[in-house]
């Protein structure tokens, strides 16, 4: 039982469901915040299981769709499906599975979540389809997890606000840019393959200057949020810390040095997330 656990964890990357969490739980905070509802155990657990049910259903659905380009690449080989260690229909039926249970959650929060789920569905597993005919597939990765924030904000608000609007918008440009770098790796194989990314398109050197712009938008959005929102000292510090380990992956990823992609796309941009949350959650229940 723990084996088969471990598989699936393994196969949609659990860990990384840490890039998106925090900034819904950010959203959740400004959603407090905003004085327009209260603190609510239940909305709370049910937004951490449409976050969970969505990211699952999505890079199930990846691994899935993309199991016989999997096959061919050597760099994901090893990946659970290729390998024989989870069949393509269980992969399948983890994914409805995951759907249905995302569904579900937003039912369960209110009604606007529930008319909205079809559409994050779309957003979230279409991305898996978008690399066969766009180099603009990483830009629908970072829509799928710009919606993080503003969902939870209408999950307890049950409105829009400009605020968790901006802090998507931040996702937006974050994801994509990184993303981006992570794309680096399959460049050539992508080509062999006819598979559409921005580094295939660009070239290396490019696409990492177009990963830069879209960081540097993020950042200024970051300090752009800092004064709409009135936020105080430890939201500076979230904020530099935030912008500082988005430089800080640009410096250690090269076009000819691809060695660091990994720990700029894994350690850096988690650590970024989780400590850009803790220090903006911080700063919004001192001023509560």
């Amino acid at each position: 039982m723990v084996s088969t656990i471990n598989k699936y964890l393994s196969l949609i990357k659990f860990s990384h469901t840490i890039f998106a969490l925090p900034f819904a739980l950010i959203g959740f905070c400004l959603a407090i915040n905003s004085g327009n509802t209260v603190f609510s155990w239940q909305k709370f657990v049910l937004v951490i299981l449409c976050m969970v049910f969505a990211r699952s259903a999505a890079m199930a659905f990846n691994r899935y769709i993309d199991r016989k380009f999997d096959e061919k690449n050597p760099r994901t080989v090893i990946r659970e499906i290729p390998a024989g260690k989870i069949s393509p229909t269980s992969a399948l039926i983890f994914t409805i599975s995951c759907c249905i249970g995302f569904v579900v959650s937003s039912f369960l929060i209110n009604r606007l979540c529930f008319y909205l789920s079809p559409v994050a569905l779309l957003v979230i597993l279409g991305y898996s389809y978008t690399k066969r005919f766009t180099a603009l597939c990483h830009l629908i990765l970072g829509a799928g997890l710009s919606l993080a924030p503003i969902g939870a904000y209408i999950a307890l608000t049950e409105q829009f606000a400009f605020l968790p609007v901006l802090l998507s918008i931040v996702v937006f440009f974050w994801v994509s840019g990184f993303d981006i770098i992570f794309a680096l790796q399959d460049d050539d194989f992508d080509k062999s393959e006819n598979l559409k990314s921005i580094p295939v398109y660009l070239g290396r050197k490019n696409a990492l200057r177009l990963s830069e712009t879209f960081h540097a938008i993020a950042a200024l959005l970051v300090i752009g949020i800092y004064f709409y929102g009135n936020f105080g000292w430890l939201y500076i510090i979230g904020m530099v810390a935030f912008i500082s380990l988005l430089i800080y992956q640009h410096v250690i990823v090269k076009p000819n040095d691809l060695s660091k992609v990994n720990l700029a796309f894994g350690t850096t941009n988690g650590i970024a997330s989780v400590v850009f949350c803790i220090f903006v959650c911080s700063d919004l229940f001192l001023r509560s």
